[in-house]
C-alpha cells in the first residue's frame, strides 16, 4: 500500500456500555501505580496478573484480555480499532510497550494511547506491520492525524510477524513517537492535558489482526 490516508473508519471501545475501566488510582500528579520510591517508573505491568485493571472483553468485534503473560488485542472486524485502558490518570508521561504481531494482515495499526478522556477523546501513537506510523487524536468521536493527512513509512519499524518496542512521549504540547529506539516523529497539540493511558489495535480492509502487548511501562518524563 502506498499510503494510509486514514487508520480506521470505525472506533470501537469493546462493550462500551459495560466496559467501564476498573480505576486503580486517580492522581493528577501522575503517581498512577506501583513503583519503587526512588524510581521514575509510575506504573508498570507485565500482564502476569489478570487483576491488574485492564479490560477483559470478548465480543464479535474482537478481544481485549490477558493471555499467557501478555495482553492480547484481537480485531475480528475490518475497518475497526479497539482499545483498552487500565483506569489511571496522568499529566506528562513517557509510555513504553513491546508489541508483537502474531497473526492477521500486515496492513494494520497498533500502539499506545495517552491523555484518554473517554471513548471519544484521546491521543494515539500507532505503527503498522507493513512499516507505517502516525500520531493523532480523537475529538468528539472524530479522528485525525496531527500535522499530516496520512500515515508514512519509516525504516525503524519492523515489519511482519515480529516485535516492535514502541515509546510515546506525552509531555506538555509535545507528542513524540519512537520505534525500536528511533525517534520517528514529533508533533505538537494542546487539545488534551491529562488523562488515562492505554493500548490500541486495529484493521483496515482485512480483519484478524492479532497483537500481543508486554512490558508496559509508564515513566516520568
Amino acid at each position: 500500500m502506498n499510503n494510509k490516508i486514514r487508520f480506521s473508519a470505525i472506533l470501537v471501545a469493546l462493550l462500551v456500555a459495560s466496559l467501564a475501566c476498573s480505576t486503580l488510582s486517580s492522581d493528577d500528579s501522575g503517581d498512577g501505580g506501583p513503583a519503587g520510591p526512588a524510581s521514575n517508573v509510575l506504573f508498570q505491568d507485565d500482564f502476569s496478573d489478570s487483576s491488574s485493571g485492564w479490560d477483559q472483553v470478548e465480543v464479535t468485534e474482537g478481544i481485549t484480555d490477558y493471555e499467557n503473560g501478555y495482553y492480547r488485542m484481537f480485531v475480528n472486524t475490518e475497518e475497526t480499532d479497539i482499545w483498552a485502558n487500565p483506569g489511571l490518570h496522568f499529566t506528562d508521561v513517557v509510555v513504553e510497550v513491546d508489541a508483537t504481531k502474531v497473526a492477521g494482515p500486515d496492513d494494520n495499526d497498533f500502539g499506545i494511547i495517552c491523555r484518554y478522556q473517554d471513548i471519544e477523546n484521546f491521543y494515539f501513537f500507532i505503527i503498522s506491520s507493513d512499516g507505517y506510523y502516525g500520531v493523532g487524536k480523537v475529538v468528539d468521536g472524530e479522528q485525525e492525524l496531527i500535522d499530516t493527512d496520512q500515515m508514512y513509512p519509516d525504516d525503524a519499524i519492523k515489519q511482519g510477524n515480529t516485535t516492535n518496542h514502541i515509546k510515546a512521549d506525552c509531555v506538555g504540547a509535545h507528542l513524540v513517537l519512537h520505534a525500536n529506539g528511533t525517534k520517528i516523529t514529533d508533533v505538537e497539540d494542546t487539545t488534551f492535558s491529562s488523562g488515562d493511558v492505554g493500548l490500541i489495535a486495529g484493521t483496515f480492509a482485512e480483519a484478524g489482526a492479532d497483537i500481543h502487548f508486554d512490558n508496559f511501562v509508564i515513566k516520568k518524563p
